[in-house]
């Protein structure tokens, strides 16, 4: 799942308030739904900037709330209080975010430098109006987007999943949360977070610890955690598709502590951190995916996940996440399994994942947080599109494109991709050229897109 740590080197993070220094104009992204006869009608949309990547400055004037990675102890001395302190403002996307649309098109670029320094990585959401996240439910649909993923070396990674995320932001469950989706607030996933600047509508100040590799991060006392589909997370040498079951209902949820699954704790937190992934490379299909290979990585790929369920309605439980690819006019479909010991799987099904965990002597967290189904109920609430382009600092990304464990490369399941185990250094992969293009996304029934 994608990691984030760096943020904005130079500007700030985080907050619940609204500023008024700079203009918020979400960029306008057009998405196509279509029907069981295949006519699609284009929807006009926009996207928003995660709150994390924002100026965040007193209410007052422009005194920073939080300086690289410390904050202010005069505006931010405790948790509400910082938060009706603080403001959120307004982002200028492609100036100092390398964030721009066309049409149907947005292109995230890894690194941009701008009037106030580098930003590093970024993440938007899909907005239906001003205020609320669009919100899909895609059992019994199928969801196709293309992807140009050459530009994207080792080490990062250009992501497309789904969480459930309030639809508000959280302004209507967290009244101190006065931004909402509108700056891009109230993000959480499976990995359950805790370098949130604002966890509920506070400042995550108790017991903040600055990063030690970033000058631009933290981790403060909570998380933010909820149920993850990973639709698509890859560069030129890797991708995966992957689903992150939690427990309880997987709604946005605070953890602290053991509930955040850190360390020792990671198979006892509330959600599955492992996930149960679908990554050709790592399940013995070597030549399927990357640069030349079967699905050619240096040209656009046309990438449909279907979401198959017991009784092929909107209402059924989810049981299958399929994966066709499409290049050249010709549709591809996913590799199969070729794992000793492992029968012959080429989608993700909770028959797939057991015997997955069972063949890598892995802890399999998928089925006791509810499996498939937990995450069918997910997308029977809605859940939000979301968009980045990331690096790692903890792992270096080996977890999707090396071999990881890197100190064990014979362990079953170890080899994940092609780049060396020394690759993924965040500096080494900056530079002008990575970046990600998503475009002409289609939703809708089972072949319509």
């Amino acid at each position: 799942m994608p990691v984030y740590f760096l943020a904005l080197a130079g500007l700030l993070v985080g907050a619940q308030k609204i500023g008024t220094f700079n203009s918020e104009i979400h960029p306008t992204l057009t998405i196509q739904q279509c029907d069981i006869n295949k006519v699609c009608t284009t929807q006009n949309r926009s996207i928003v900037l995660d709150s994390n990547w924002r100026w965040v400055h007193s209410v007052n004037d422009t005194t920073n709330c939080i300086n690289g990675n410390y904050w202010s102890p005069e505006l931010c001395y405790e948790p509400s209080i910082c938060a009706s302190n603080c403001a959120l403002d307004g982002a200028d996307y492609p100036g100092t975010f390398g964030i721009t649309t066309s049409g149907g098109s947005l292109t995230l670029k890894y690194d941009t430098d701008g009037t106030f320094g580098r930003n590093i990585a970024s993440r938007v959401y899909l907005l239906e109006d001003y205020s609320h996240y669009q919100t899909f439910n895609l059992l019994n649909q199928e969801f196709t987007f293309d992807v140009d993923i050459s530009q994207l070396p080792c080490g990062l990674n250009g992501a497309l999943y789904f969480v459930q995320m309030d639809r508000d932001g959280g302004t209507g469950r967290y009244p101190s949360n006065q931004a909402g989706a509108a700056y891009g607030t109230g993000y959480c996933d499976s990995d359950c977070p805790r370098n949130l600047e604002f966890v509920n509508g506070k400042a995550n100040i108790l017991d903040w610890t600055p990063s030690p590799n970033d000058t631009q991060a933290g981790f403060g006392r909570y998380g933010s955690c909820c149920n993850e589909v990973d639709v698509w997370e890859a560069n030129s040498m890797a991708a995966a598709y992957t689903g992150h079951p939690c427990s309880g209902s997987g709604v946005q949820t605070q953890c602290e502590g053991t509930t955040c699954g850190e360390g020792s704790d990671r198979y006892n937190g509330l959600c599955d951190k492992d996930g149960c992934d679908f990554n050709s490379y790592r399940m013995g299909a070597k030549a399927y995916l990357g640069a030349g290979k079967t699905i050619d990585t240096t040209r656009k790929i046309t990438v449909t996940t279907q979401f198959l369920t017991s009784d092929n309605s909107s209402s059924g439980s989810l049981v299958e996440i399929r994966r066709l690819y499409k290049q050249n006019g010709v549709v591809i479909p996913n590799s199969q399994t070729n794992i000793t010991g492992l029968s012959a799987y080429n989608s993700i099904t909770d028959a797939y994942c057991t015997a997955q965990k069972t063949a890598f002597g892995d802890q399999n967290a998928f089925q006791p947080r509810g499996g498939l189904t937990a995450l069918g109920n997910s997308f029977k609430t809605g859940m939000v599109l979301t968009l980045s382009i990331s690096t790692d600092y903890v792992t270096r990304m080996l977890w999707l494109d090396s071999t990881y464990p890197a100190d064990k490369p014979s362990a079953p399941g170890a080899q994940r991709g092609e780049c060396s185990v020394f690759s993924g250094n965040p500096i080494d992969v900056e530079g002008p050229s990575p970046r990600v293009e998503y475009s002409n996304i289609k939703y809708g029934p089972i072949g319509s897109t």
